[in-house]
């Protein structure tokens, strides 16, 4: 169960469950793949709950030249995110 409130507490914001959403769909994006897949989002926002999230423990990155990508690290946040979407009260 501490697992489980951890990451509900950081994932918790929309634009970070889309982002787990779109890395669990994908091996690494980088921040402006990212934001273009979110439909134009802010780049320092995005960079922002990246870096938290980062922190935090659920993503990994790696730097390419001038590109940081990211890829989720702690698989298990997609399970939850899963089950919350599947729940019918919501």
């Amino acid at each position: 169960m501490e697992k489980v409130a951890f990451i509900l507490k950081t994932t918790a914001h929309p634009t970070r469950i889309a982002i787990v959403q779109l890395l669990a769909a994908h091996d690494s994006l980088s921040v402006g793949d990212i934001c273009e897949r979110l439909g134009g989002a802010e780049q320092s926002l995005t960079s922002h709950h990246l870096a938290t999230m980062k922190s935090k423990g659920l993503l990994s990155s790696s730097r390419s030249g001038k590109n940081i990508y990211y890829s989720l690290k702690m698989r298990e946040v997609i399970d939850v995110i899963q089950c919350l979407a599947a729940c019918t009260f919501l």
